[in-house]
């Protein structure tokens, strides 16, 4: 079976540009590149990964282009670019000379304005990334969901996924507004959703795995087992289990899967979505 880790980082710490790295983050508070990641892969049956970017530059983009060109279990590279340059098209049509460039994301859940993705200037931008063949990483929180949900509702033909089920408060136990908006926007069937980065949405230090089952059902019955993906969140996973306590958690939940559900999560939907 085809295992992919369809969302994770690297990066070279850097205490300005990472400044939402606090003290409470010590544990990921210095480099990550691939020679820490490979054997973590290994140790988890893990074939191949998709390398994310974590920092708003385009600097950052041919970084992780040249991280994944070295090393071939990078399988893919979103990245990041301006989406409301005037110039994108042109940037875009650079960015074809590379194989691994599949999508991009922009941190919407640190702009102010909470309808950021609904400005003219950025929905411009995603209709480039129609135009172009590149996937969009939504990375909100569940305050954004119905934004999102207009977003994908005016590009029915741009494939979108959700990171980290936008991120619901495990902590606290909230679920239903969270719920609501999530299966509203998996209606769309160009948006995809990431099992990925709930361990720290969770009590870092007393998670326990059934803290996470009412959010995934919710995901698993509203996108159905062809719009779901694995992702790890590594290295920001450490901060809540690790690799192993992340992976503890899904293979637990996917043991009801059917063979062919499982191939489908682990690797077969990020392969298709991304065209690894």
């Amino acid at each position: 079976m085809l295992k992919i880790d369809a969302h994770q980082h690297f990066w070279i710490f850097d205490p300005v540009r990472d400044s939402w790295i606090n003290d409470e983050m010590l544990v990921i508070k210095h480099d990550f590149l691939p020679a820490d990641l490979l054997p973590v892969l290994q140790q988890n049956g893990v074939d191949g990964c998709v390398s994310v970017q974590a920092s708003q530059s385009e600097e950052e983009t041919r970084f992780l282009l040249d991280l994944a060109a070295e090393n071939p279990f990078v399988k893919g590279v979103v990245g990041w670019v301006d989406l409301k340059a005037d110039n994108l098209d042109e940037r875009l049509q650079y960015y074809k000379q590379f194989d691994k460039l599949k999508g991009f994301r922009h941190i919407l859940q640190s702009e102010p304005d909470k309808q950021y993705m609904l400005q003219p200037q950025f929905k411009k931008g995603i209709a480039g990334l129609q135009r172009h063949g590149y996937t969009y990483d939504i990375l909100i929180y569940p305050e954004h969901l119905r934004y999102a949900a207009q977003l994908a509702a005016e590009f029915p033909d741009q494939p979108f996924v959700v990171d980290h089920l936008a991120k619901p408060h495990i902590k606290d136990q909230e679920i239903s507004d969270w719920e609501k908006d999530m299966r509203a926007l998996a209606q769309y069937q160009n948006v995809h959703c990431k099992i990925s980065g709930m361990l720290t949405e969770a009590d870092w230090k007393t998670w326990k795995p059934e803290d996470f089952v009412p959010y995934l059902d919710v995901v698993f019955n509203a996108f159905g087992i062809n719009r779901v993906m694995f992702g790890s969140d590594w290295p920001v996973c450490l901060l809540a289990g690790g690799y192993k306590g992340t992976m503890e958690v899904i293979n637990g939940y996917c043991e009801k899967l059917t063979a062919t559900e499982q191939a489908l999560f682990w690797g077969n939907n990020a392969a298709a979505f991304y065209n690894l």
